[in-house]
């Protein structure tokens, strides 16, 4: 298996393609199957679906987000690009760029296009400016509208409502070439979170694995939304940005299961990474007395639930995760520069530690 198979195009690498096709039907290129597009990386070939002249003046251009190796909400989604050429001048730009149906517009400061834009982000302009600047006729310029019909519906999977931006998704890129989730495209995804947090001036941030975290943190403590950031499995990369930004106080909060492996100094949490969830357990409860029968069963146990209620029984549940959870700040305090507010819950929202400052019960 090649790497091929690990990699696909990215939604501007196919607005580009869409663009440029689209542009050639209008100047006399009809039946268009596939483009070449240049993007930061090399050439791409891109097969278009469908092509069609409107009128002189004006064509669209269709093609999808062919599937690749990758858990991508944008795989096969349909593109569209509309180009229309209209009458210009020597000093105006000869490619304008505008999204239509399905493409967010930014509502919030500190993401890469100003707010009130259209969320095209700065490579994928380029990427259409450059693919198709020179085959503009001399006195004209090239509107190019971006749509994608099922972007408004895709857009609620993503975390485009929690960044600002509203009515459809973006269209992204820094290659051309799109990678797995575990690859810096992810991680680029999530570290905007920071930068539209600080824009937006607000200070005192939770910081959770995921969705689950998000819920309960929002149901346990005094919050709003916008305080949430989402590290994914990259607990350590997100501490690292926000300590780059010089955010050094916050709250990690969080299920048991996923925060247990910061203890240990493991800080990509994904399950095939590592693990030793059992492993730090044993170790703290050793710490806080319980007896080796015990231990033997923690360390035979499947899941930090059936550990926590092993700890219940014996009756050091609260001891061991106050020595879990000061394991954790430690940990941070050693890697970072960092003071952390650490909440360890269940999948009920219950405090596991009391060594925290509780703002809502």
């Amino acid at each position: 298996m090649t790497d091929d198979n690990y990699t696909g195009v990215t939604t501007g690498t196919v607005a580009t393609a869409c663009s440029l096709a689209a542009l050639d039907a209008i100047l006399d290129t009809p039946d268009i199957a596939c483009v070449k597009v240049e993007t930061p990386k090399k050439t791409l070939d891109i097969i278009i679906d469908e092509c069609k002249r409107l009128s002189s003046c004006k064509a669209y251009a269709v093609a999808h987000k062919n599937p690749y190796n990758d858990p991508d909400v944008t795989v096969d989604l349909a593109i569209v690009s509309t180009v229309e050429l209209i009458d210009g001048t020597d000093e105006d730009a000869n490619v304008v760029i505008a999204g239509g149906e399905g493409v967010g517009k930014i509502t919030k400061p500190g993401l890469q296009i100003p707010v009130g834009e259209y969320a095209i982000n700065p490579v994928p302009r380029r990427m259409i400016v450059k693919n198709i600047s020179d085959k503009i006729p001399e006195g004209k310029i090239a509107k190019v509208t971006i749509s994608i019909p099922e972007g408004e519906k895709i857009a609620k999977k993503t975390m485009n409502p929690k960044l600002g931006i509203v009515g459809g998704i973006s269209v992204l890129g820094t290659t051309g070439i799109a990678r797995s989730m575990s690859s810096d495209a992810y991680k680029n995804s999530i570290v905007t979170q920071l930068d539209v947090a600080l824009a937006s001036g607000i200070e005192e941030l939770v910081f959770v694995p995921g969705n689950i975290g998000e819920k309960l943190a929002l149901e346990r403590l005094d919050i709003s939304k916008e305080q949430i950031v989402q590290t994914g499995n990259f607990v350590g990369f997100m501490f690292e940005e926000a300590e780059k930004r010089g955010i050094n106080e916050f709250i990690f909060f969080g299920h048991m299961g996923k925060l247990v492996k910061v203890a240990g100094g493991i800080f990509d949490t994904k399950h095939a990474v590592a693990d030793g969830r059992r492993e730090i357990m044993v170790a703290h409860a050793a710490l806080c007395g319980v007896g080796r029968d015990d231990l033997q069963r923690l360390f035979d146990s499947k899941t930090t639930d059936d550990m926590m209620d092993i700890l219940n029984e014996v009756g050091v549940s609260v001891e061991v995760c106050n020595s879990i959870a000061d394991a954790i700040r430690d940990r941070c305090k050693q890697r970072f520069d960092l003071d952390l507010n650490v909440f360890l819950v269940d999948m009920e929202g219950n405090f596991l530690n009391d060594n925290m400052n509780v703002t809502k019960s």
